[in-house]
């Protein structure tokens, strides 16, 4: 199988690029151009069938979404599970149809109270079962997911890369790419970032924490934001 391929499996199975070199025992420069370009073969298929229009097959979210937030009470969305302890971090799954029988997909990590969006997988192009298989990879460190309105995956997303842009941070450099099947971003922000309306940093383990706070102090003073990293 060449490398290519060897990167498209590895991708579909949620593995992020740092990951996948450190599988195929290569160095993450060689790794981080053919994530890229998968990206954007996928990118342009579904931009044929006009993928912000298409049909929203599936939309889900993990459960615990909503704690630390602010949500417009007049929205009606509910959290099946807001104490599940997921601390800002919030996936969100869409899925538009692409062919009778095959799905645009695309999956978004985003930090609610402060980097915005750390991750995208996709968008791919699969079928029902992987759907389903990928699905169940996806949430897979997470209690449970839920379904969601696409609206609220609009409003999550690209709220929470607004928000972190206010503070300094640009969104992954997939998510260009990968923001087509949200749809367009035209609405009132309908949701207050931040932990309890605070920025609010929990190292990830691809994050550089010093390069983070350097960002937020040229922005804000340290009892404007809180913290925690592996040294406190």
């Amino acid at each position: 199988m060449e490398l290519k391929e060897q990167v498209r499996e590895l991708r579909l199975q949620g593995k992020s690029p740092k990951e996948i070199a450190r599988a195929l025992k290569v160095p993450p420069s060689v790794v981080a151009p053919l994530v890229r370009a998968i990206a954007a073969e996928t990118a342009e298929s579904a931009e044929a069938t006009g993928p912000g229009e298409a049909e929203v097959a599936g939309c889900w979210i993990n459960v615990g979404w909503s704690e630390g937030l602010g949500i417009d009470p007049a929205r009606g969305w509910v959290d099946e599970a807001p104490a599940s302890g997921v601390g800002g971090m919030v996936c969100v799954l869409v899925a538009r149809r692409h062919t009778w029988d095959r799905l645009s997909v695309c999956g978004y990590l985003a930090d609610v109270y402060c980097t915005g969006v750390k991750s995208v997988i996709g968008p791919d192009v699969l079928d029902d079962r992987d759907l389903v298989r990928f699905r169940e990879y996806f949430f897979g460190e997470y209690p449970a997911w839920q379904e969601a309105p696409i609206e609220l995956a609009r409003h999550l997303v690209f709220g929470s890369v607004d928000y972190a842009r206010k503070l300094g941070f640009e969104p992954h450099d997939l998510f260009a790419l990968g923001s087509d099947l949200l749809g367009k971003w035209e609405e009132e922000p309908a949701v207050t970032f931040g932990r309890d309306g605070k920025p609010f940093y929990v190292e990830g383990p691809d994050d550089d924490p010093a390069k983070v706070l350097r960002t937020l102090r040229r922005t804000l003073s340290d009892d404007e934001f809180g913290y925690v990293t592996a040294g406190r």
